[in-house]
């Protein structure tokens, strides 16, 4: 490895770099029977970066990962960022409709994905244009040949260059290099969050205090200040193609700390034995998605050494309050913290609660810094202690825009009293000690196990159906998830289907957490003079017809 370099950005390659150099040694991943070194990390990325390179991957051209969680996923989005090109996270649940859209919207030149999903590549690539390059990180499920112009991972890798030359090839590193996160969009495809490296290493990937106990750093060489000198060890189980995975994995590893991975998808028992066996300090779930099945996991097979555990961190959805208490049952010595933020304003509160604390189910959080704050329709800032309504928003680090999207750009980020303001559409309030809280959506998505399901994009297949003559989805409850899917339809006179009908015509076109898991039928469904939809009394039909709590 070079000279340790000395660091004069916020850039994303330039800080890995700075930190893997004074840390070579030291692992930085943990998974499953491997580990990886920073040193052996940076070569293995810089190799990839010259793999891109030499297929005419250039600064600003953006590179797909389709790839389950694995060692893998940190080499692809490190080589984009040593190439100045952009990783774009693909969501492994996709279907063909989906990726076809994700890869042409975000003008994908390249993807790397994992042998499972070459079948849904050989049937999506062809259909985008400028996607030239595909690589396969092989694992035989295919058999032993991959598609013609498809390219083996590790072969590629050990045909390029391991050197760290990257200036010379694609220019000078900036803070203004630009990252981007998929996220789920207003009419269902995804929408791509524009972000300049250096905000969002502030917004959403620590600013140099991943655990929030010294406050941002106040210049890039105060970073190395920053690197740990104890042995701490973290498991994101959120899939790395979700912001909050990426966020928490790198604000670590640019700080010398190590990473737990269980590679593949969520596996809870899994899950508990690498806590066991490896002394995980820290553990980052996707609320009651993953809680409940580490509940279960440890009712059927435990228990398990986790003395080692001291926090337990949940973003994506609100945890449970009693989810939380039993997690407490298992470990009586962690605190527990809900996170609240998103692809549009990274990481913007938490609230911790520990042991012994009073829990009555409300999501709040205090903000992360001064410009998280509660804007009135007006656009004035929420007194605390007022009662006012408003919506949740962010001044300062905020992304650009949204990726080939000028309306919705427009819409989400504003101007106002003479700043730029990104605004998410939650509704809250702020208490008199200035605690947010927060009161719901001010849209109608419906967030299952973490997933953003948007009920226009369902209702859309459902409504294709020879059997359906009208459909409105809402979300209902579910202890497992937060909420479900529900779809209450109006048949076509004289036609009918069953609930498992819908779902199987609409695995066609909808991830399965997309999917209705409840069906209620209706004479008529109800919209208003201009067409649309009731979701009020959605809901409260379905929860009448479900014989749930309102």
């Amino acid at each position: 490895m070079t000279e340790p370099t000395t660091l004069s950005t916020y850039n994303l390659a330039d800080v890995w770099e700075a930190i893997a150099d004074r840390v070579a040694d030291r692992v930085a991943i943990i998974s499953e029977g491997r580990e990886i070194t920073y040193r052996e990390l940076e070569e293995r990325s810089n190799r990839f970066a010259h793999a891109l390179f030499e297929r005419g991957v250039r600064a600003g051209d953006h590179v797909a990962v389709y790839l389950l969680n694995g060692i893998e996923y940190f080499e692809a989005l490190l080589a984009a960022y040593k190439l100045r090109a952009v990783p774009v996270n693909i969501n492994y649940r996709y279907v063909k409709a989906e990726l076809e859209y994700l890869f042409d919207n975000s003008d994908s030149v390249a993807v790397i994905a994992n042998e499972q999903f070459v079948p849904r590549l050989a049937e999506t690539v062809p259909n985008v244009e400028q996607l030239r390059h595909v690589f396969v990180v092989r694992d035989g499920s295919t058999g032993p040949d991959l598609p013609e112009g498809y390219l083996d991972y590790d072969a590629a890798l050990a045909q390029a260059s391991p050197e760290r030359d990257f200036a010379a090839l694609v220019g000078e590193r900036s803070d203004d290099d630009t990252y981007v996160i998929y996220t789920g969009g207003t009419t269902g495809m995804p929408k791509g969050v524009v972000w300049r490296h250096e905000d969002i290493f502030f917004a959403g990937i620590g600013g140099g205090d991943p655990m929030r106990l010294n406050g941002f750093v106040s210049s890039p060489p105060e970073l190395i200040d920053r690197i740990i000198d104890f042995d701490m060890l973290t498991l994101p189980l959120a899939p790395m193609m979700h912001a909050a995975a990426q966020w928490t994995s790198l604000s670590w590893l640019f700080c010398g700390g190590k990473i737990a991975m269980v590679p593949g998808s969520f596996d809870p028992l899994k899950t508990w034995q690498m806590i066991e066996d490896h002394k995980v300090g820290l553990m980052i779930i996707v609320g009651d998605a993953m809680a409940k099945p580490l509940l279960d996991a440890w009712e059927a097979h435990g228990p398990f050494d986790v003395a080692s555990m001291y926090a337990i961190g949940s973003g994506g959805a609100p945890l449970n309050p009693a989810y939380k208490k039993a997690l407490f049952e298992i470990l009586p010595n962690a605190m527990i913290t809900d996170g609240f933020g998103s692809s549009e304003t990274g990481a913007q509160g938490s609230h911790r609660i520990f042991p012994g604390d009073e829990t009555d189910g409300k999501t709040r959080f205090s903000p992360m810094d001064a410009g998280t704050t509660v804007l009135d329709d007006d656009f004035n800032i929420v007194e605390p202690g007022s009662g006012v309504l408003g919506r949740v928003a962010l001044t300062g680090h905020i992304p650009l825009r949204y990726y080939n999207d000028p309306d919705k750009t427009a819409a989400t980020f504003v101007e106002a009293g003479g700043k730029r303001w990104v605004i998410t559409g939650d509704m809250a309030m702020v208490e008199a000690d200035g605690i947010i809280t927060l009161l719901g959506r001010g849209n109608q998505v419906i967030n299952t196990g973490g997933e953003k399901v948007y009920p226009e994009e369902v209702e859309s297949v459902l409504r294709s159906h020879e059997a359906v003559y009208d459909a409105v989805v809402t979300g209902v409850a579910d202890d497992r998830f937060g909420q479900t899917v529900c779809a209450v339809v109006q048949w076509v006179p004289g036609a009918e289907a069953t609930l498992e009908d819908l779902r199987e015509f609409c695995r066609a076109e909808l991830a399965g957490y997309k999917l209705p898991r409840q069906l209620v039928v209706v004479d008529e469904v109800v919209r208003s003079p201009v067409g649309k939809a009731d979701y009020v009394w959605a809901k409260k039909v379905a929860n009448e017809s479900l014989g749930l709590d309102a």
